[in-house]
């Protein structure tokens, strides 16, 4: 059961320490993931060469490694800095982009899970099934399963991979493979909007980065993920205001905010 002290506890300190998150990432949401990090607070670079990734890794608090657009540059860049991180201990933030899609994306999360240990897996539904599932397949990026119906395939991974899985959707799971909580905040809206997972994966690189109990720390980002979609989504006409009101009210999002919205 979340705790809701806690949960103010960790965005204040996000804000107090403005972490570094080192994010390899795609090119369609590099804008947007780096600006929902500056607005909660934090404190994002953007780093994929080969030739700078271990530096990188080796003083940034936490990696997220996000493989939407892959190329065989890219995969070696997020092997050696996902195992650099796994070497200073610091957390690894997985966000397997249509695994399922096709086979090579699902080789690439085989190889990164095996290798770098990551300490959090958040997809959605199809690929956390696929990657639960080496015979599952997904319809690109987009979901063809609910989100409940990931749940098994979701403790089945973090029990093979030793991560927290999260499984965003109408409502969002975050398991250890035996606790399940839930996050049931958020608007359909998110879904037209490109990156919105991204972005969720990038504020719980953030979360981990200043919390060593990933489980409350991937759940306390979700609610802060699903919280402010809400609140956005309720004054924006479209998928256009609501990219604009995503991050003014993730720049302004207090304990008033959360306490008011939050739904247990």
């Amino acid at each position: 059961m979340t705790n809701i002290d806690n949960l103010i506890r960790d965005l204040n300190r996000v804000r107090e320490k403005s972490p570094l998150v080192h994010n390899i990432t795609n090119y369609v949401v590099m804008n947007n993931t780096a600006n929902a990090l500056l607005a909660i607070g934090a404190s994002p670079v953007m780093a994929h060469a080969t030739d700078e990734v271990a530096e990188m890794a080796g003083i940034a608090s936490s990696l997220v490694i996000n493989i939407g657009t892959l190329d065989a540059e890219w995969v070696k860049g997020m092997l050696i800095a996902g195992k650099a991180a796994l070497e200073k201990q610091i957390p690894v933030v997985l966000d397997p982009v249509g695994a399922g899609a096709t086979s090579y994306r699902s080789k690439v999360c085989t190889r990164i899970i095996e290798e770098c240990k990551p300490s959090v897996i958040r997809g959605n539904a199809s690929e956390i099934i696929a990657l639960s599932n080496a015979n599952a397949q997904t319809k690109g990026v987009d979901s063809t399963n609910s989100s409940e119906a990931a749940l098994n395939s979701a403790k089945a991974l973090a029990d093979k991979a030793g991560a927290i899985v999260v499984i965003s959707g109408e409502t969002d799971y975050i398991t250890d493979g035996n606790t399940v909580e839930t996050v049931k905040n958020g608007n359909k809206m998110m879904t037209r909007v490109t990156g919105m997972g991204c972005t969720a994966s990038a504020l719980v690189g953030a979360f981990t980065a200043i919390n060593p109990n990933f489980l409350e720390a991937a759940t306390n980002a979700m609610f802060i993920m699903g919280i402010t979609g809400e609140i956005a989504a309720a004054s924006s006409k479209g998928n256009g205001s609501l990219q604009l009101n995503f991050l003014d009210i993730l720049f302004n999002i207090d304990e008033r905010n959360i306490r008011k919205n939050i739904r247990l």
